[in-house]
């Protein structure tokens, strides 16, 4: 769906990072299936800017996770958000579409709806984690939550905030059984290749703390599986600058990494394991049934503030959704390459902890699957007549 012409109805619409923007694009075309038309403006990744949406900021202004990381751009995101407020407020669009990132939507939002302008917001933010308190932030600032997991709905109905659980996207967007063949075709490997993905992040901030990490994990694997080989989707330019920078400096070109742009669920698809920074990726690589490993690394501050304000024993979405640790999880001290080249090397060598892993992601795809193209545009519909 481009945007249809100045008789369409105008969308605000804000996506704060690249599983935002993939969740946007997902939202769009669900509209589009609908024959629901509509001009979207606001902030958005090159996915939604396909579909027409015209971005008036860069997405990646927006791609800081964490407290401490984020003060440091937080004047420039705080500027950020007053001009698009005070474009969206002068355009008066039919309604405003939050994806994702709270801390910057939830502001915005409740500006706009104090203003009259209809808010709707699409994904919970993990008040059922941590920080349970933001759900009266919540009910001030969304007209409509957009729920992608099935034991937030409870929450809502409690709060009295107007929800509809749609499932999860990625859980009707990815197909159900992986294609490793085709995906091994599309990437040019060999057929019968051993391959383990690597998947960092798509931040810089994560890249910044996870790369050197991810590399030695590489160099302890190569070691014991000298014949297997290592793809790193990577989304931008700067990321993959990044990651370049750090193979340089770790010398360590000799390892046989190949960098992909993009294609991570090919690269997924085509993996024996992979090692997953946590975040929708994880949720990604469960769905594409590759067994694989959690890990994360964030300053000291920011994880003493984190382990304070959590609620669960987990922080892997596989792991949430299952309700028990499916999939293994390494962070802050534990994130060492040693332990991580052990955890991988477990799922390649053993066959029932692979199995068991695997016969987990089926139960996931099924908590999670619903018609949601169809929940999406029945729930946006009323505000687009």
């Amino acid at each position: 769906m481009k945007n249809e012409g100045i008789n369409a109805p105008a969308v605000g619409i804000v996506a704060g990072e690249a599983s935002g923007d993939l969740l946007g694009s997902l939202l769009i075309k669900a509209l589009q299936q609908a024959g629901l038309n509509a001009r979207f403006e606001g902030i958005a990744g090159p996915k939604m800017q396909g579909l027409g949406v015209r971005s008036l900021f860069p997405m990646e202004t927006l791609s800081v996770r964490g407290y401490v990381e984020a003060l440091g751009s937080l004047r420039r995101i705080l500027a950020i958000r007053r001009q698009l407020a005070q474009k969206l407020l002068a355009a008066q669009p039919r309604l405003f579409i939050g994806i994702d990132a709270p801390d910057f939507n939830l502001g915005l939002e409740g500006r706009l709806k104090r203003r009259g302008i209809p808010t709707l917001h699409f994904v919970s933010p993990s008040v059922w984690a941590w920080r349970r308190g933001r759900i009266k932030k919540i009910r001030k600032a969304v007209s409509h939550m957009l729920l992608i997991f099935p034991f937030e709905e409870a929450i809502y109905a409690e709060a009295d905030i107007p929800a509809t659980y749609v499932g999860h996207p990625l859980a009707h967007a990815l197909p159900d059984q992986s294609d490793r063949k085709g995906a091994r075709e599309r990437l040019g490997l060999r057929a019968n290749g051993e391959y383990i993905a690597l998947l960092p992040g798509s931040r810089q901030s994560e890249l910044k703390l996870l790369a050197d990490t991810f590399i030695e994990t590489a160099r302890k694997l190569h070691e014991r599986r000298p014949t297997a080989q290592f793809l790193i989707p990577l989304i931008s330019r700067e990321t993959r600058l990044h990651f370049e920078e750090a193979i340089y400096r770790l010398q360590a070109s000799e390892l046989p990494i190949r960098i992909l742009f993009g294609h991570a669920h090919d690269a997924l698809q085509a993996a024996d394991a992979a090692l997953v920074a946590s975040g929708t990726a994880t949720l990604e690589a469960a769905l594409l049934k590759c067994p694989h490993v959690i890990t994360y690394k964030v300053p000291w501050l920011t994880y003493q503030i984190m382990r304070r304000q959590a609620y669960l024993p987990y922080i892997g979405l596989p792991n949430i959704v299952a309700g028990q640790m499916v999939v293994p999880e390494l962070i802050q001290k534990q994130a060492q390459p040693e332990l991580l080249a052990e955890a991988i090397l477990r799922l390649l060598e053993n066959r029932l902890a692979r199995e068991t892993m695997l016969d987990a992601f089926e139960g996931i795809r099924r908590a999670l699957r619903r018609d949601t193209p169809r929940l999406i545009a029945e729930a946006i519909a009323p505000y687009l007549k």
